[in-house]
C-alpha cells in the first residue's frame, strides 16, 4: 500500500518546519515541502536526510502554483498566511486536487468560504480548520480540563500569551483581525467583551496595563478579549460565565498595539506597522528567555460539591504548539478519525490524544491544580 502523500505548504516558516518534525515524530516521511525558497525548502528536508522529501516552490498567493503543489496529494498542511486574507484559498486548491487539507488557522471566514462553495463531505473530503495554539489548543486544553475530577463546570478564566519573535504572518493577521476574522464578516473577537448567562455581554471586563498573574513572570499587561471560539467553548461546556485575558508581557509591543487601530484607521501603511509590531517584539525579547503561558480555571462541582480544576501550560514556543496541533489533526484525518466535511480542529481531535503528545515530546509542560490534580494522582495509582 503507498503512504499517503502529505503536502505541508509553508514549510520553511515558523510553523511549518516545526510541524514537518511533528509529523516526523508520528511516522510520516517523504512529505512535499512547499515554498517560495528552494534554498530554505532544502534546509528543511535534509533534517531527514533518509526521509526522501520532496521539495516544491509555491505561492500561496498564486493559483498556478498552488494547483501545482497540491496535486497528487493526498492531504495538505496549511501554515502560510496571512489567514484573513488568504481565507480558504489553500484548502480550496486542496479540494480541487482531490487531497483533505487541515489549517493551522482558518477560522470562520474559510468555513464560511468552503460551505458557500458546497459541503466537502458530498466529495468525501475533510478540511480542518484553527488546528493551532489559539484557536484550537485554546478550547482543546479547557475541554479536557473538564473531565479531570470534575462532573460539571459552571465559570471558566482563562490567561494566554507570552514573549517570543513576532512572525510576519502574525504580524499581519493581527492587524487583518480588528477588522474581520469573525463569522458574518466581523472582527476576529471584542475587546473587553465577557460570557455572562451563557451569552455574549459587552464592556463587562477591564483592561489593566501593570498588573502581576502567577502563571507569568514579572509585570505584565492583560486585556479582556471574547473570541467566537471562546463563545462556542461556553456553549459545548455549558458555561454560565467565560472571562478571557490576552497577556502581553512586552512593554513595547503592548504600546504600539494600544495605538494600532487608531493608525490603521488614519491610513497608515500595514506593512510598515507589521514592520515595527516584528521589531517590537525583538526589542522586549532582547536579553530574555521566550516563553509561552495558557492558564486556565474551571469552577463547577465534583461529587456534588463546589470545586475548582486548574491547567497551568508552559511551552517555549506557541509556533511549536501551533505546529503539534496541526500535525496531530493531519494523522488524525488520515486515520480515518475525522469524518468528511468543514470543522473546528477543537470539535474533531481527541483532546487526551493532544494532551499527551505535548507530555511525550516536550512540547509544553502541564501541571495541574485543584480537583484535576486529584484526578491525576488518582489515574496514575491505577496504572
Amino acid at each position: 500500500m503507498n503512504k499517503p502523500v502529505i503536502g505541508v505548504l509553508g514549510a520553511s516558516g515558523a510553523v511549518g518546519r516545526a510541524a514537518v518534525r511533528e509529523l516526523r515524530t508520528l511516522g510520516h516521511t517523504g512529505l512535499r515541502l512547499g515554498g517560495r525558497t528552494a534554498s530554505a525548502l532544502s534546509a528543511v528536508a535534509e533534517e531527514d536526510p533518509t526521509g526522501h522529501d520532496e521539495t516544491v516552490r509555491a505561492d500561496a498567493t498564486a493559483p498556478d502554483g498552488l494547483r501545482a503543489f497540491t496535486k497528487g496529494c493526498d492531504i495538505v498542511l496549511n501554515c502560510v498566511g496571512p489567514t484573513y486574507r488568504l481565507r480558504a484559498a489553500v484548502a480550496s486548491a486542496a479540494l480541487a486536487a482531490g487531497a483533505h487539507c487541515v489549517d493551522v488557522a482558518g477560522d470562520d471566514p474559510a468555513a464560511e468560504d468552503l460551505l458557500e462553495a458546497g459541503d466537502p463531505a458530498l466529495d468525501g473530503r475533510t478540511v480542518v480548520l484553527s488546528a493551532g495554539a489559539l484557536p484550537g489548543l485554546s478550547s482543546l486544553l479547557p475541554r479536557w480540563l473538564a473531565g479531570q475530577g470534575l462532573d460539571g463546570a459552571a465559570a471558566l478564566t482563562a490567561y494566554c500569551g507570552g514573549l517570543e519573535p513576532c512572525s510576519p504572518t502574525v504580524a499581519h493577521d493581527l492587524m487583518l483581525s480588528l477588522t474581520s476574522g469573525g463569522a458574518g464578516g466581523a472582527a476576529y473577537g471584542e475587546a473587553l467583551a465577557a460570557v455572562r448567562g451563557g451569552h455574549r455581554v459587552s464592556r463587562v471586563l477591564r483592561t489593566a496595563e501593570d498588573t502581576g498573574h502567577e502563571a507569568f513572570p514579572g509585570r505584565v499587561a492583560v486585556q479582556p478579549y471574547l473570541s467566537g471560539e471562546s463563545e462556542r467553548l461556553a456553549t459545548v461546556l455549558g458555561l454560565d460565565r467565560l472571562d478571557w485575558y490576552n497577556v502581553h508581557p512586552g512593554p513595547a509591543v503592548r504600546a504600539l498595539l494600544n495605538v494600532l487601530p487608531g493608525r490603521l484607521a488614519a491610513g497608515e501603511d500595514p506593512d510598515r506597522l507589521a514592520e515595527r509590531l516584528i521589531l517590537a517584539a525583538d526589542l522586549d525579547l532582547a536579553g530574555r528567555k521566550p516563553y509561552y503561558v495558557m492558564d486556565f480555571a474551571l469552577s463547577g462541582t465534583a461529587s456534588a460539591r463546589p470545586a475548582t480544576a486548574g491547567l497551568t501550560l508552559r511551552a517555549a514556543s506557541s509556533y511549536r504548539l501551533t505546529a503539534a496541533v496541526g500535525a496531530l489533526a493531519v494523522d488524525a484525518v488520515l486515520r480515518g478519525e475525522v469524518p468528511a466535511g468543514v470543522h473546528f480542529a477543537c470539535d474533531v481531535l481527541d483532546p487526551h490524544t493532544v494532551v499527551t503528545h505535548l507530555r511525550a515530546h516536550g512540547a509544553a509542560d502541564l501541571r495541574l491544580t485543584g480537583a484535576a490534580a486529584g484526578a491525576e494522582q488518582v489515574e496514575e495509582g491505577v496504572l
